[in-house]
């Protein structure tokens, strides 16, 4: 449980990874950057966010393969990938290759639940299959068995002069399954991912359940998990802005943009009555006294904070350099070497 004088044990960061339609390479490649800048600065891991249908990364999984070939120590995550998205088969053989390309430094965060704007983009995603499409929570029961190694087919051995075939889904990376993380927003989800043996992601936006403040319910949740899985790994991705080498310029943007996302983090939001955390600014000392002040970290010993999603690179360096010479140590961190 941080709180002063309880080192943090480890600092990460997300970031959607923004890009020009007209130029995707330059912002997929200023990604690659700032991922390479995490691990010089020490940071534990690196996490992109799944945007689909949006200028911001859609394919995660791709980037980290690049990413294994820019980096050697680094964890590597997605924070999350919506498995509505996905067919279970293919992303375990996907993300069984980049672990094996990174060197087992990978660590997959799932989600479920229908995709974004449902009635918008079914009749493209599943134009014959979207009325029985499972996206419940055993679409990552079913992710977790083929990752695991448990037979996906029926069929086993050789055909033929030269083909092999296997019954489970290849290449076999012995421990990834056991470096899956589910991303939830209620106590259910964190209840339900702890007793799957899964790690648990918890971000900005939880579901207001038992009250409306946001640290209170956070707390809630990472507790119902521990209570499921006291050995398992949690993660909190607040907002964080440390401003103690921005230039007057970026702390006037830094300030307008959290002003501008203020407003909904005052009370529950839609009908599913959601919770938006207030973005963090200030200097590392600043900000180090409200999360030790915070219901949700005082639960954890890891997070990954997130990078706001519209600024610029010199932007992201700044907070990324900050995090880890300034509020990283004022949290009782210290870098990975």
């Amino acid at each position: 449980m941080p709180s002063p004088g309880v080192p943090l044990e480890k600092l990460g960061f997300l970031t959607i990874g923004l890009f020009d339609e007209a130029d995707p390479r330059a912002g997929h490649e200023t990604t690659l950057r700032i991922i390479e800048l995490g691990e010089q600065l020490g940071f534990d891991s690196a996490w992109l966010r799944h945007r689909h249908l949006q200028y911001g990364i859609s394919s995660p999984v791709a980037v980290l393969a690049a990413a294994t070939q820019r980096t050697s120590r680094i964890e590597l995550g997605t924070a999350v990938t919506p498995l509505a998205w996905e067919n279970p088969l293919r992303l375990a053989e996907d993300l069984a290759t980049v672990d094996v390309l990174s060197g087992g430094r990978l660590n997959p965060g799932v989600s479920v639940g229908p995709p974004m704007h449902w009635d918008d983009v079914r009749s493209a995603l599943y134009p014959d299959t979207a009325e029985v499409e499972d996206f419940s929570y055993e679409r990552v029961a079913r992710f977790l068995r083929l990752v695991a190694g448990e037979p996906a087919a029926s069929f086993a051995g050789r055909e033929g002069v030269v083909e092999e075939w296997s019954s489970r889904v290849q290449p076999h990376s012995p421990g990834l399954r056991s470096r899956l993380w589910y991303g939830g927003g209620s106590r259910r989800s964190a209840q339900w991912a702890g007793e799957n043996g899964m790690h648990f992601l918890t971000s900005s936006v939880v579901k207001a359940e038992a009250s409306e403040d946001f640290a209170t319910e956070q707390a809630r949740q990472v507790q119902a998990f521990k209570a499921a899985n006291p050995a398992g790994r949690v993660s909190q991705g607040l907002v964080v802005i440390p401003t103690d080498s921005a230039t007057p310029a970026q702390r006037a943007r830094y300030e307008a943009y959290v002003e501008a996302r203020t407003p909904r983090t005052r009370s529950p939001q839609g009908p599913a009555r959601m919770m938006f955390a207030a973005d963090l600014i200030g200097t590392a000392e600043q900000i180090a006294e409200q999360l030790y002040a915070h219901a949700g970290f005082r639960e954890v010993t890891e997070v990954a904070f997130a990078l706001p999603f519209s600024f610029e690179h010199e932007d992201y360096v700044q907070i990324l350099t900050d995090t880890a010479e300034k509020l990283g140590p004022a949290l009782g961190w210290s870098p990975a070497v």
